[in-house]
Order: C-alpha cells, then sequence, then structure tokens
C-alpha cells in the first residue's frame, strides 16, 4: 500500500491527526510524512487545522453541490445584502450561494426559504429608523433609573429561526479569530453609521467600554484606535481583581451589575457636552447602565448616548458567546 493511502486510512480511522502521530505510525522520517502531507493537502485530499506548532490534518467533508436556485431578482439582491454565514470549517458563506450551501445544510428547500427570510428580516428591519434600532426601552424595563438620553443598536445580534444577523457573525468572528482583516472588515461595516450618528447628536466626546475577557487583540481597542474620529477619549478603566469574572460568564441580573459597580471606573472628570459611549454587545445592558451612571455622576456630560453594535431582541437577554 502507498504510504499516501496508508496516511488516508489513518486519519479516517482516527479522524484527525498530527504530523508527529503519523512519524511515529508509519515509522519514516518527518521530513517524508511532511512530504506526503504537502501532495494531499494541495490536491484538496486533507484539510488542515490550525498553524505551527500545533497543526492537525483530517479529512474534508463531502462537499456541498450548489443548486440553480429559481429566486426573483429583489430576493437575490435582498439576500446579497443580508446574508453572511460563517461554516463550521470557518469558511465564509454569503450572497445567495451561502444561503444555498446554509439551507442545504439544513435540509430546507431554498426557494421557499428565501421568501421566509427575507419576510422574517424585515420584520426585525421594522424596528429601524434610518437603519439605526433605538432601544432605550429595554433599559426602562429592565432598570429602574436610566442615565443614557438614548441607546442605539447598529443591528439585532440574532433573529428567530435564522440565527446571528450579518453583523452578529461578523462581531463574533473579529473577536473569536483574533484577526485584525475580519475586525478591519468589521469597522469598514459600521464606521458610517457611526460618522452619522456623531453628527446628528453633536457628539463631542467618545467612551468605550472596557473588555472584560482577556484577548491577545481586544476589539475595543482596535475600535478606539479607528472610531475616534480625533474626539477627546473619555477614560474609562477596567479595574483587574484577583479571579476576573467576564460579564458573559454571569446568567444573573444582579451579578451583573454587581461585577460591573466593582469593575469598572469612570476616573475623567472633563466636562463635554454630548458623550457616545460605545459598547460591543449589549446582553444584559448591566455594564452599560452602571458606567452610564459613573458618567452622569460626574457630570462628564449633559446628553449622555449610549451605542452597542449589536443588541439582544428580547429585553436584553444575555448574551454569552461575545
Amino acid at each position: 500500500m502507498k504510504t499516501s493511502d496508508k496516511i488516508l486510512d489513518y486519519i479516517k480511522l482516527k479522524k484527525q491527526v498530527s504530523p508527529k502521530e503519523l512519524v511515529d505510525y508509519l515509522e519514516i522520517s518527518q521530513r517524508a510524512v511532511f512530504k506526503q502531507l504537502k501532495k494531499l493537502f494541495e490536491s484538496s485530499e486533507l484539510l488542515k487545522i490550525g498553524r505551527p506548532p500545533k497543526v492537525f490534518y483530517t479529512l474534508p467533508q463531502k462537499k456541498v453541490v450548489l443548486s440553480k436556485p429559481n429566486i426573483p431578482t429583489e430576493l437575490s439582491d435582498f439576500i446579497a445584502e443580508n446574508f453572511y454565514y460563517i461554516s463550521p470549517l470557518g469558511e465564509e458563506k454569503i450572497g445567495v450561494s451561502g444561503f444555498d450551501y446554509w439551507c442545504q445544510r439544513q435540509n430546507l428547500p431554498i426557494e421557499k426559504t428565501a421568501v421566509e427570510y427575507m419576510t422574517t428580516l424585515k420584520r426585525y428591519h421594522n424596528h429601524k429608523k434610518e437603519g439605526l434600532i433605538h432601544a432605550l426601552s429595554k433599559m426602562e424595563t429592565t432598570f429602574p433609573s436610566i442615565y443614557l438620553e438614548d441607546l442605539i443598536y447598529l443591528d439585532f445580534y440574532a433573529i428567530e429561526r435564522f440565527g446571528k444577523t450579518k453583523l452578529g457573525q461578523q462581531l463574533l468572528l473579529a473577536k473569536q479569530s483574533q484577526s485584525r482583516p475580519f475586525i478591519r472588515a468589521l469597522i469598514n461595516e459600521i464606521r458610517g453609521k457611526l460618522e452619522k450618528i456623531i453628527k446628528d447628536f453633536k457628539i463631542d466626546c467618545i467612551g468605550f467600554i472596557p473588555p472584560t475577557v482577556k484577548r491577545e487583540i481586544q476589539i475595543m481597542d482596535e475600535l478606539k484606535k479607528e472610531l475616534h474620529f480625533n474626539l477627546p477619549l473619555l477614560k474609562i478603566t477596567k479595574i483587574k481583581t484577583p479571579i476576573i469574572v467576564p460579564q458573559k460568564t454571569l446568567n444573573k441580573l444582579n451579578d451583573r451589575i454587581e461585577n460591573a459597580k466593582r469593575t469598572i471606573i469612570v476616573e475623567d472628570r472633563r466636562k463635554y457636552k454630548s458623550i457616545l459611549l460605545i459598547d460591543d454587545a449589549v446582553g444584559s445592558g448591566a455594564t452599560l447602565q452602571e458606567t452610564s451612571k459613573q458618567i452622569k455622576e460626574n457630570k462628564n456630560c449633559k446628553t449622555l448616548i449610549g451605542l452597542s453594535i449589536t443588541g439582544s431582541f428580547k429585553g436584553f437577554e444575555v448574551i454569552s458567546e461575545v
């Protein structure tokens, strides 16, 4: 049996293997194994997962053969503008072809599902005014006192049945991938809307909610670098505790409020007319609530606008993924 066939059979049995495991199994040199892996990868007979020094090889999934759906132009254009999906292998699937791929994975008829997708998403779009979602009422039903003059979502994080919105997917991908190109793509997606909000509300200072989850690349830091619009930045600090408890790990609202009170400090004492307070995703709203309370108690501004890239639709349910 050829060495390449032995490799394929072994990976079929083990599901995924490292080069070292193959060296031990085949009892040949590392160089010979890498030569075979290179050929199999280039011929698309193997998939490579990870980055050096931790790399694994697995067999590719059966390819999804895309259909040629009979979708009207208006519907096709709507899907092209709004649909965005990340496959289990981390591949971007967009537009009609991406929607076809998603439907096949869900065993759904594409033509019928496309109509249902547009109908469902338009129902959510009805909550938008000039492309923005004004969500202050969600805070008002959660907290007895509100310190924001307005709360704006750029989009909902997810919708019923179809899952994460395009912006929700982009946000999750930017945070979890730790990839600056994906973060830049997200920034480019939202830049125009932020410029309009700053102009409409006459914003003269921007505050960014500090990240609560330790990551090598912090998306809020990247947003701060790219989206300060030459405006002063409000100094907001995340206090380090002996044991870091990220907000997303807390399921109860009271726990999230307590966590925010103990760990978020607005040190700034400067005065402004209007401040834009930016968060990446609003779940319970506890961190935004506590930060806005401190800003108002410090008398940093008269008008305080909260902005979240995405927010939950029902109540301010906890978003645990991001």
